[in-house]
């Protein structure tokens, strides 16, 4: 583990938020199957279009609600994929970049579900990592490595989360695009523009889940 995450600390800060939530959450609710529902700290962190509205900082669920998840094999799956991509592409990036990459794939698909999908709550990293997925496909377009892996985990992913119910479709759909928007800029020469892009997309995101309030 520590070879996967060799040169990666905000992943590996990342993977141990995702844990931590769904300790104190598992633990609260006596549980590690139905924790979103059966405790506080899962109940005031799950994204969900009424509780953003009605509350005063619901907003913030847009953020909160990447890390938390819904049950043991939720978790364990998704902090796999970030471990073992999210790695990845820190190394390539930078790690300031990204950690606003990740931000970024986060409130994409936060806001996707709330334009989209209101009423439907939602928790889980899902949306960030498709975001990471779609920069590793730009990774190694960018070093001319071949993009038949990347693609295919894109894809596959993708089939999955059409075929597989109760599963957020535009979390991931909104993540996806953010991860695409930020492919150009996140995989530049330059370091100032790796910065920039990734600011510039956690700032439209974070624009776009205040559009199901104004609307």
């Amino acid at each position: 583990m520590n070879r996967v995450l060799y040169g990666a600390p905000a992943t590996a800060t990342i993977a141990s938020l995702c844990v931590g939530a769904f300790l104190v959450a598992a633990f609260q609710a006596h549980s590690l199957m139905d924790v979103i529902w059966s405790s506080p700290t899962g109940t005031s962190t799950v994204l969900w279009g009424p509780f953003v509205a009605s509350e005063p900082n619901g907003l913030f669920r847009a953020v909160t609600s990447g890390f938390m998840h819904l049950d043991i094999t939720h978790l364990a799956v998704n902090v796999l994929m970030l471990v073992v991509v999210g790695a990845a592409v820190e190394r390539a990036v930078g790690t300031g970049p990204f950690v606003l990459a990740y931000i970024a794939g986060v409130l994409g698909g936060s806001a996707a579900v709330l334009i989209f999908d209101f009423d439907q709550p939602t928790a889980g990293a899902s949306g960030a990592l498709y975001a990471v997925m779609a920069l590793l496909v730009a990774v190694a377009a960018r070093s001319n490595a071949d993009l038949r892996a990347p693609l295919v985990l894109v894809g596959g992913n993708l089939v999955f989360t059409l075929i597989t119910p109760n599963v957020s479709l535009w979390g991931h759909l909104g993540g996806l695009l953010a991860g695409a928007l930020m492919a150009a800029p996140l995989t530049s020469d330059k370091m100032r523009v790796r910065w920039g892009g990734a600011a510039a997309a956690v700032a439209v995101a974070a624009a776009a889940t205040t559009v199901p309030l104004w609307a």
